[in-house]
């Protein structure tokens, strides 16, 4: 998995890097998914800027970044704003990936999605994390962006019983149908995901500036078809795959 440099986005500049140095916590994983869960309970909306790298067989493929919005029941919006524009949104039944460029949408039911981003549609009304991990635990051999973040991994629901005894066993080595959750350890705010697929294919999200119940519109999370874009129904991931540089 590709690490983030920080320097290309000033964005996450205002807190201190990791010390690798630092013993691990003494809090209880049940504390720290307590705290998760809560942070989000009380939230209708929410608000985030996200950067968004993603890399295959390790190499780094493309950076992109931008703002997605949730909204209570199971509704999100992803805004990319760069390199290019284009849109991933969950409307309570459809996923969209809309790319402006290329003139077409892609659509899929949400409940077949296998975009790692659907489930983060339920954070807005309280994500309860054994919805998505069939495990959580305490990953030490992944080391959080900053002192004062701890790391879980999450073995997805559908991972076999031989992935789930590899991440139980924290050895060093990449584990499939598991997705890694840097955590502030004081208040449970996300500030990262990390997930690799059988394929190689890894997608690290680095959150910032999360907006609780901010001002949006409705209409934000319903998507409308442009004149002249062609609808395509199939995989989101081989839509996302065209769309990249």
């Amino acid at each position: 998995m590709c690490v983030l440099v920080f320097s290309v986005c000033p964005l996450w500049g205002n807190r201190n890097p990791a010390d690798w140095n630092d013993p691990p916590t003494k809090v209880t994983v049940a504390t720290i998914q307590r705290r998760f869960e809560d942070r989000y309970r009380s939230a209708t909306r929410l608000e985030v800027t996200f950067l968004e790298r993603y890399s295959e067989s390790g190499r780094l493929v493309r950076t992109e970044a931008g703002k997605a919005y949730f909204q209570r029941p199971g509704r999100m919006r992803w805004e990319y704003e760069s390199p290019e524009k284009n849109v991933f949104l969950v409307d309570g039944k459809t996923a969209w990936f809309y790319v402006p460029a290329d003139h077409t949408v892609t659509r899929v039911p949400a409940k077949k999605s296998t975009d790692w981003r659907t489930p983060l549609a339920l954070l807005a009304g309280g994500l309860k994390l054994s919805r998505i991990c069939n495990k959580i635990g305490y990953a030490p051999q992944r080391t959080p962006e900053f002192s004062e973040d701890v790391m879980l991994y999450c073995e997805l629901r559908g991972a076999s019983k031989k992935e789930g005894r590899e991440a139980n066993s924290q050895l060093g080595t990449e584990v499939q149908d598991v997705a890694y959750l840097e955590v502030a350890e004081s208040s449970g705010e996300l500030m990262r995901v990390l997930v690799n697929d059988s394929g190689g294919v890894g997608i690290e999200f680095h959150f910032a500036n999360w907006q609780f119940n901010p001002e949006v519109d409705d209409s934000l999370f319903r998507f409308q078809v442009p004149r002249g874009v062609a609808i395509v129904d199939g995989d989101l991931g081989a839509a996302q795959k065209s769309a990249s540089p």
